[in-house]
């Protein structure tokens, strides 16, 4: 049982390295924006990352993401990978990014596993050659080791452990790791806007080499990246057969900002500009959503709020909701009830979704 520094509310659901409930973090104070604020800095400091994205007046500026850092020579960006010296900015580029990689056997517990090629019998046959599962092939899982947000309850944290950009893989490097075998890439993290350039030359040197194959380019993002890079993105999704799901993490920026240390406006712009891309290719979708049910902070009226925005701008986007297991600070919360998924399952087709779906259910208690 943890206390809310504010209100003084104990509950199971308040979790001490938050140290607000989720009504004191809606009311939105000031007390509460201080404690959050240590908060993230207290997680960040373990990590040699700064506190809050940076704004020295005479730095360097990075456009990649949302957070616009703003980096002194000699200093790093929010991200941890981006580096100013006095004449440019460093890292994540196509000769080199902080990333490692994996061969996932299909069919893999991916996030769009229920409306993939790679698990289903969507875009048959022009993006697979199976009508259901395609066992025998496998996903390239790339891993970039840096993030543009802060999650609190990150459940891939395990990256900032290791030295930022001391070991770093070029774009070709990582493009021949593609094989006759696989079947799709995704690019996931930590998050890929941090090194986007790398993952997007990654992407075209392996398509342009698997030519008049099977290859699908996916993305798992927290949608944070700038919108020039998400248009390529997209792009090179579309055309291959692939998609791009994005983390919708809360509605309220205030309960972003407490949850992820920064905003979420520009996912929610990045998510509807991307949703106008929707109809040019509905099998299999384009665009998948995703929202991690945390408890006492992302429940149901933040699933409703996240539902009802979708589906205003198509309601047959799909949506996963995804159980929450205890993990980095917030280990002290309990994992997703049945209940909470269920009442949040409920929320979202309420709100008018029609391909909705709880993952992870295993985690479900």
């Amino acid at each position: 049982m943890s206390v809310c520094r504010i209100c003084q509310q104990r509950s199971r659901l308040v979790s001490q390295a938050v140290g607000v409930c989720k009504q004191c973090i809606l009311a939105d104070s000031e007390a509460a924006r201080c404690i959050l604020a240590e908060a993230h800095r207290r997680s960040r400091t373990r990590f040699a990352l700064p506190a809050v994205p940076p704004r020295d007046p005479t730095g360097r500026r990075c456009n990649r993401c949302s957070n616009v850092c703003r980096i002194a020579p000699g200093s790093t960006g929010y991200c941890g990978i981006r580096q100013a010296t006095d004449n440019r900015i460093t890292g994540g580029d196509a000769a080199g990014a902080s990333v490692s990689w994996y061969y996932d056997p299909l069919p893999t517990n991916c996030v769009a596993d229920w409306v993939c090629p790679a698990s289903t019998a969507a875009g048959y046959p022009q993006f697979t050659d199976t009508k259901g599962a395609e066992h025998g092939y496998y996903n390239l899982a790339v891993f970039y080791e840096a993030c543009s947000f802060d999650c609190l309850f990150c459940q891939n944290w395990h990256f900032k452990d290791r030295q930022f950009g001391q070991a770093t893989r070029s774009a070709t490097d990582l493009a021949r790791a593609v094989t006759d075998r696989t079947r799709c890439i995704c690019f996931f993290g930590g998050d890929p806007a941090c090194q986007i350039e790398h993952a997007l030359a990654a992407a075209e040197y392996a398509l342009d080499e698997c030519q008049g194959k099977i290859l699908r380019i996916c993305w798992e993002t927290n949608g944070s990246v700038a919108r020039q890079y998400l248009k390529q993105m997209l792009q090179l999704s579309l055309a291959s057969g692939g998609c791009i799901k994005f983390d919708l993490k809360a509605w309220d920026e205030c309960l972003h900002r407490a949850l992820c240390g920064v905003s979420n406006r520009r996912t929610l712009k990045n998510f509807a500009f991307a949703s106008r891309l929707v109809a040019e290719r509905r099998d299999p979708p384009l665009l998948v959503a995703a929202t991690l049910l945390v408890p006492g902070y992302v429940e149901a009226d933040q699933v409703s709020k996240i539902a009802q925005f979708i589906a205003r701008l198509d309601p047959d986007i799909p949506y996963a909701l995804l159980a929450f297991h205890p993990d980095f600070e917030m280990i002290d919360l309990p994992a997703t009830s049945r209940q909470q998924a269920l009442e949040c399952l409920a929320a979202a087709r309420q709100a008018g979704l029609t391909r909705v779906r709880i993952g992870n259910q295993h985690l479900l208690h």
